[in-house]
């Protein structure tokens, strides 16, 4: 009697199972794919606010009656924002939660590019573009972050299709602008605001996400329940989540995938170690004492960013490619329109440049993520850069379309640098960190470039020194670049 009275009990949970899981399974695949749309039209909208000013420099210049050196303060702007804001995002991240950020940061976008052409003033048109770049900043860090905790066994391919649509949305504002410009009546004001309408379209597919917040209390604090639960979306085979485990292997073994070079070798020893861990040491949040995780590696709450020499050769790469990104979308146009290119054809060149990102922004994460050392890929990047740089002062018209292509393959150093932010940490709250100090500490960096090459401009009436200048730069950026690239993380450096 006692084992029947056992079986109404124990049957119900069984038979309510099935008809949960389809549909809790097909919802998880149904915001997967919304975010990846959302993801791509974020990605789009991340560059049209500089690149179509790029193209219309010289009108809008004369409209608001700029001086080159006020021209380079203008271009200086973006980084400037990016390291003022981009600080900002990881703890409105865990306040609000990373669809909601992006989802404002979009909105920000479209308000700024709708009102800064029409407010007046060289001021006015400040304060429109720092709005919408305030929106750009946000997105710009919570990408690789959403990416590495969305997508830990492709951070990779979706790292690259990422990229792949920075570059597209780049490369299409610099090629339309003009032409857009001139069969919208002419107006420099129309052709800088008609990009509010694309970012517009970004809002919509992060508005379902914006309550998704649950996911988003892991941002800087993966480490509590162990690495894999960090990531928020790894379920059991069966549906339930990975982190209701008491072992988080399935998500770790989703990074060794994705970054098997750092893990070779070492699931067993991790095992082991969390075996040992499980039998006692630890404390009340899954550390030890000696601010190491249970597995045995450096917690990612002890981190001291600023400690990893790794975190910054990153940051200093980042801010110098940031430099040689800005000066060519802020000045590359201008530099072809002196040598008498026209205007049209121009940003059609910036265009061929930015487009050189989509096809190499997918390729070079995958290859970066396969790769022991990266610092081969730096210094192709790097050469590029310095035989692009000499062909605009040797012959900056004759040779135009292959100077535009050398420079376009150059910038790819931005998905790389990208790439290697994930790389060089091995936690959910590690990435945060290191995108978060890599990008506001080298859009600092990056703030001087652009204006510098503004006042040069003005001053020499040529584009002799700034060129000389941003060659210049391109050396020590190809430096700290091979040392982002060694094998290392910044969890093994960056401990109190």
């Amino acid at each position: 009697m006692a084992s029947e009275q056992t079986r109404p009990t124990a049957a119900p949970p069984t038979r309510a199972q099935p008809t949960h899981e389809p549909s809790s399974t097909a919802t998880r695949a149904w915001r997967t794919r919304l975010l990846v749309v959302g993801i791509v039209l974020a990605a789009v909208n991340l560059r049209p606010a500089i690149t179509s000013l790029g193209a219309l420099l010289q009108e809008v210049r004369d409209g608001l009656g700029m001086s080159g050196s006020v021209a380079g303060v203008l271009t200086s702007v973006p980084p400037l924002c990016f390291a003022a804001f981009g600080v900002m995002a990881p703890r409105l991240a865990r306040r609000f939660g990373s669809g909601a950020v992006v989802c404002a940061g979009m909105a920000a976008i479209t308000a700024g590019l709708i009102v800064r052409p029409y407010v007046g003033g060289t001021a006015g048109f400040l304060a429109g573009s720092a709005l919408a770049l305030m929106g750009i900043a946000v997105s710009n860090v919570l990408m690789p972050v959403i990416v590495k905790r969305r997508f830990p066994d492709r951070v990779g391919s979706m790292t690259g299709l990422y990229s792949m649509a920075l570059a597209l949305g780049t490369a299409v504002a610099a090629a339309a602008t003009v032409p857009m410009t001139g069969a919208l009546g002419g107006s420099w004001q129309t052709g800088l605001a008609v990009w509010a309408g694309l970012a517009a379209a970004a809002v919509l597919p992060w508005l379902p996400l914006v309550r998704d917040h649950d996911h988003d209390r892991a941002i800087g604090h993966g480490h509590r329940q162990g690495q894999g639960q960090g990531y928020g979306h790894s379920t059991a085979p069966g549906g339930a989540r990975a982190a209701a485990r008491p072992d988080p292997a399935p998500a770790r073994e989703a990074q060794q995938r994705s970054f098997g070079r750092h893990w070779r070798g070492r699931s067993r020893s991790d095992r082991s170690s969390s075996a040992r861990a499980s039998s006692g040491g630890r404390s009340s949040t899954g550390h030890s004492s000696t601010g190491r995780s249970s597995t045995g590696r450096p917690s990612a709450d002890r981190l001291r960013i600023t400690r990893s020499r790794t975190a910054w050769a990153l940051a200093v790469f980042f801010g110098l490619q940031a430099t040689a990104a800005y000066i060519t979308m802020g000045w590359m146009p201008q530099i072809f329109r002196d040598a008498g290119v026209p205007a049209s054809t121009a940003g059609l060149l910036l265009a061929v440049t930015m487009a050189m990102g989509v096809p190499l922004a997918f390729v070079i994460p995958r290859v970066a993520t396969r790769l022991p050392h990266q610092g081969p890929m730096v210094v192709a990047l790097g050469a590029c850069g310095l035989v692009g740089y000499a062909g605009l002062y040797l012959a900056p018209a004759g040779g135009a379309w292959a100077w535009a292509l050398l420079l376009g393959v150059a910038n790819c150093a931005f998905p790389l640098a990208l790439t290697m932010v994930g790389m060089r940490a091995r936690t959910g709250a590690g990435v945060v960190q290191l995108s978060a100090f890599a990008q506001s500490t080298g859009y600092l960096i990056s703030i001087p470039g652009p204006l510098l090459v503004g006042v040069l401009y003005q001053h020499s009436g040529g584009w002799g020194l700034p060129l000389a200048l941003m060659t210049a730069l391109m050396i020590p950026q190809t430096v700290v670049g091979v040392l982002a690239g060694r094998d290392r993380t910044v969890e093994d450096e960056a401990v109190r």
